[in-house]
């Protein structure tokens, strides 16, 4: 039988319509070239996160972990069931299943920290929850994958590759304390990385989009199901994490950076670890999830906070319209920090008589 116009002339088997091809070997040291730059891109990344933390101020949140615990529920408990029930609803794949959960159980990143302070969040709260979850998914994304990923596995549909995920996690975590050591003893420099840092982190997402994009194009071509989940699992973070710590009793601008770290993922370090764990057949499958959930979460903060921006305007340009006269005292700006304490000074930038007449 002539298999001329079925078969590759490259094939070195042929069996009718089945072909067995040589391995490519570009894609093959592309792939491990890839793993390799994302690794030490990262690690730089997470290094830097580290430079960003005081410890005085992450031990006082310890002592006081009442706001870190409220994060640790919302990080550890909400998002990973809530990548279950989407992953369930809208049944995807078992394999993609496994890396939404990979994804919501990734720690808050650098960006949630910055976002945290343009939303006049607890920036203490937001980098210590950043650090805490950094450390804890250590043990908590293998046991959440293990709990999560149980009905799945014990049917042998798929095997979770633990010891790759437990490496990598070990790998691109050990550097943020790392980070708070040089923070600790040499702050000038940990500025200056912390600048690097950021421009490795931008450099980091452009580089998966793109290398990606050549080792795993058939990953572009996914079920609409992935983008509607890409879609919902921040907004549920962002939702679900705000009304958390309300009903805890948080402060609103608490309430705000509770909701910023629970829905602003670490996508840097989920598609990193997703790159070094599965096969280059299911990286096909999976590859593109972390990049559509960075979209879409980048997407969902910027919008709610141009919606905060532009409250705090219209409400503070109505306090300077009202009119000032016999029975008309204008309203001082403290009434308004004591109900929202996000637009709270700091005592000791305050002047002492400003803080009398008030």
């Amino acid at each position: 039988m002539n298999n001329s116009t079925v078969c590759l002339a490259s094939a070195t088997v042929c069996d009718g319509a089945s072909c067995v091809v040589p391995e490519d070997d570009f894609n093959t040291t592309l792939s491990v070239v890839l793993s390799t730059v994302l690794t030490i891109l990262l690690s730089l990344v997470m290094f830097s996160m580290g430079c960003n933390v005081e410890i005085k101020k992450f031990l006082g949140h310890i002592k006081r972990p009442w706001g870190i615990c409220v994060g640790f529920l919302c990080q550890f408990g909400i998002m990973p069931l809530t990548g279950f029930i989407l992953s369930v609803t809208f049944d995807i794949l078992p394999i993609q299943a496994v890396v939404v959960l990979i994804m919501g159980c990734c720690p808050g990143g650098t960006t949630s920290n910055i976002l945290a302070y343009w939303a006049d969040g607890d920036m203490d709260l937001s980098i210590s929850m950043t650090t805490c979850s950094t450390l804890l998914a250590l043990g908590m994304m293998p046991l959440s994958l293990l709990i999560y990923t149980k009905m799945w596995v014990d049917s042998g549909i798929i095997i979770i590759p633990y010891d790759k995920i437990g490496i990598s996690l070990v790998a691109l975590v050990a550097p943020v304390s790392a980070g708070m050591f040089v923070n600790h003893r040499w702050p000038d420099k940990a500025k200056i990385i912390l600048k690097v840092g950021s421009v490795t982190g931008t450099l980091l997402i452009v580089l998966i989009a793109v290398v990606g994009g050549v080792l795993y194009q058939s990953a572009w071509i996914i079920e609409p199901k992935l983008w509607v989940i890409g879609t919902l699992f921040p907004l549920a973070g962002y939702s679900l994490g705000f009304l958390l710590a309300r009903i805890a009793g948080q402060s609103w601008h608490r309430c705000r950076t509770v909701a910023l770290e629970t829905g602003m993922q670490n996508t840097q370090l989920c598609s990193t670890i997703v790159q070094l764990s599965f096969t280059p057949a299911e990286l096909n499958l999976v590859f593109t999830f972390p990049l559509i959930y960075s979209i879409f979460q980048l997407i969902m903060a910027a919008i709610s906070l141009a919606l905060y921006v532009a409250y705090k305007k219209y409400y503070r340009k109505n306090n300077m319209e009202l009119p000032e006269g016999k029975g008309n005292e204008p309203v001082p700006e403290s009434t308004f920090q004591k109900v929202n304490e996000g637009f709270q000074p700091d005592e000791k930038h305050t002047p002492v008589d400003q803080k009398e007449k008030f």
